[in-house]
């Protein structure tokens, strides 16, 4: 049986966004502790791109773009 908290869908974005953070964080840590330039600005750009996925998943929350409307 599913719960009323899985029905809801922010139930589910937010749990998302705070992952999506995680990670986000662990690639900038990363960042500090590799020497390589061209790894070094894959993971500033991984951390980038997910940050805009998470501003998506709260744009889905909030209704901010039509497409959510």
């Amino acid at each position: 049986m599913i719960s009323q908290i899985d029905r809801d869908p922010r139930h589910h974005t937010q749990k998302m966004r705070q992952r999506l953070q995680e990670i986000m964080d662990h690639l900038r840590e990363d960042v500090e502790k590799v020497e390589e330039p061209q790894l070094k600005a894959m993971f500033e750009t991984a951390a980038e791109v997910l940050g805009g996925l998470k501003k998506a998943f709260s744009d889905y929350e909030q209704k901010n773009e039509k497409a959510w409307r």
